[in-house]
């Protein structure tokens, strides 16, 4: 059973930076597709960024792009997001996510996805 521990949330003040850590069980880390997702309260949970198996396609969803990083350290079994200026509307429960998908790409949506983490909670205080 392959298994998503993340890591490095918290609370924060606007403007701040926090990172991300989601390390996968799998020797075989480096053939997913890494993404991360978030859910804030009383909304649907919604695509944050992903990253393919080489590192050379990433997503971004349009609110977070230039603020926020997607990667990953294939011999760590670790994916990474780095959160910089962060608002208080960035105040959610971070998810990562593993997919084996067939194509080596930064998927979007959650049907993608095979193994998810349980979540670390992320706290933006203005």
């Amino acid at each position: 059973q392959v298994q998503l521990v993340e890591s490095g949330g918290g609370l924060v003040q606007a403007g701040g930076s926090l990172t991300l850590s989601c390390t996968v069980s799998e020797r075989t880390f480096n053939t997913y597709c890494m993404g991360w997702f978030r859910q804030a309260p009383g909304k649907e949970r919604e695509f944050v960024a992903a990253i393919n198996r080489r590192s050379s396609i990433t997503n971004y969803t349009d609110s977070v792009k230039g603020r926020y990083t997607i990667s990953r350290d294939n011999a760590k079994n670790t994916a990474y997001l780095q959160m910089n200026d962060l608002k208080p509307e960035d105040t959610a429960i971070y998810y990562c996510a593993a997919s084996y998908g067939v194509t080596d790409t930064a998927y979007v949506y959650e049907v993608h996805y095979d193994y998810w983490g349980r979540g670390t909670q992320v706290t933006v205080s203005s």
